[in-house]
């Protein structure tokens, strides 16, 4: 597995398989080369996080700063600081689609 692909906590990522298919979350935690925690901060909450293999999973290139340190300092993040990085990011995402359609 190439470096560039290795999942890092708070990078955004998009579910490809099971029954989030398609939604967004954002990385928590680490488990080892194969697995990750994900939440989202809405259906799934930082205390009841998901753990998804990451071939289940668009690694997506963006990183939220916010919920990162947040984990780094404390050890948690808040559902609110989560659901912010995850709406800024498809909110940026719906934005260049406009400008690339007009």
């Amino acid at each position: 597995m190439e470096p560039s692909n290795m999942p890092v906590i708070g990078q955004i990522v998009r579910v490809n398989r099971g029954r989030d298919s398609g939604k967004y979350a954002v990385i928590i935690g680490v488990v080892d080369q194969r697995y990750v925690w994900i939440a989202d901060g809405g259906k799934r909450k930082f205390d009841e996080p998901k753990k998804k293999n990451i071939i289940h999973l668009d690694l997506l290139p963006a990183v939220s700063s916010e919920v990162a340190d947040s984990l780094r300092e404390t050890g948690r993040v808040t559902n609110g600081k989560l659901r912010f990085a995850l709406y800024s990011y498809v909110d940026n995402l719906s934005e260049e689609a406009l400008e690339k359609g007009e």
